[in-house]
């Protein structure tokens, strides 16, 4: 499914839901009273992880160019919505930042009961940092070479081959739920605690395939410990040329990027919003952080306030669509 970031219309809501109109332009006098303090980014999973690859970065070249630190907070919990809520609780107060997945960005929305804050009101989105590219992979004691064989198999055997997620209504689970519905086949969801001890028994033939992060997989492709399928894309991952996608495999629909944006508290000052905005395309279209990016398989983006809008609200409501569709409930 390829998602358009173009055309986006002033006031779109968002379900971060970020009820974002594009930032307006202000004048010399507000853009010098920000920032006066340094900054907090949150970064809503725990050190050392795919985020903090990507939010470290950006923390650092901000801060050069706001001429104020960016420090880096790691808060985990409840799939990154732990660490968000405490920018939502900000209220005003622009100094304190969140990196965003798609899971909290886009899915536990529809999935939580009940979410502490208000993604409608509490979160404003200000750019899309990055995307992260996934792939399928099966495991080599399969014996299955490429897609076609893989759905042909999967259609022989409905319900005996299973597949693992780094965990129930995470967006590998449901992107590989959307790859059942829209190949017709049917696979047993095995969920992990992350991506790693999915990968581990993966690569132990535990479990017979998996769809995650190019960045988890590829020292595994590359060492020939699993096969790699396809990449559920728009466009094939730049460290894996050779491995096609779902489109070009005749699924277009099966594109499950998953991605971080940089959000403020609702309430923050739009002239506030602005400048950090400056800095935060600035330090992601460089080529340092560009080539940071691209060297662990993420895909630099950096674009402005309505189209990451636009881009967010789309997300919503294809995963709610995925998530009803699957009956998925959290454990």
């Amino acid at each position: 499914m390829n998602i358009t970031r173009r055309g986006a219309s002033r006031g779109l809501g968002l379900g971060l839901g970020l009820g974002l109109t594009a930032l307006p332009a202000v004048g010399p006098r507000a853009q010098t009273a920000f920032p006066s303090k340094p900054l907090t980014l949150i970064i809503p999973f725990p050190a050392g992880g795919p985020a903090d690859t990507f939010g470290r970065p950006l923390a650092r070249g901000m801060g050069e160019r706001l001429g104020q630190a960016v420090v880096v907070d790691n808060k985990s919990g409840a799939a990154g919505v732990t660490g968000t809520d405490v920018v939502a609780k900000a209220g005003s107060d622009a100094h304190v930042l969140g990196l965003v997945s798609a899971s909290a960005g886009a899915i536990m929305q529809s999935l939580m009961p009940k979410m502490p804050y208000d993604p409608a009101k509490d979160i404003v989105p200000i750019t899309l940092v990055v995307r992260v590219q996934e792939v399928l992979v099966v495991s080599t004691k399969l014996g299955i070479d490429d897609f076609k064989g893989f759905v042909a198999y999967a259609k022989a055997n409905p319900g005996k081959l299973t597949y693992g997620s780094a965990g129930t209504g995470g967006i590998t689970h449901l992107a590989t739920e959307l790859l059942k519905r829209e190949a017709g086949i049917d696979l047993l969801h095995v969920p992990y605690r992350g991506a790693a001890p999915a990968t581990n028994d993966l690569i132990a033939g535990t479990v017979n395939c998996a769809l995650l992060d190019v960045p988890v997989l590829l020292p595994h492709i590359r060492s020939g410990a699993v096969k790699a399928l396809a990449v559920s894309s728009d466009t094939r991952a730049l460290l894996l040329p050779d491995v096609p996608t779902m489109a070009e495999l005749g699924l277009p629909r099966v594109n499950s990027d998953n991605w971080y944006a940089l959000v403020a508290p609702g309430d923050s000052p739009p002239a506030a919003r602005q400048k950090i905005h400056e800095a935060a395309v600035a330090t992601i279209r460089s080529k340092e952080v560009t080539d940071a990016y691209a060297a662990v398989g993420g895909v630099a983006v950096g674009d402005s306030s309505a189209e990451v809008t636009a881009y967010l609200k789309a997300e919503v409501a294809k995963w709610a669509e995925v998530i009803k569709a699957a009956n998925v409930k959290l454990e």
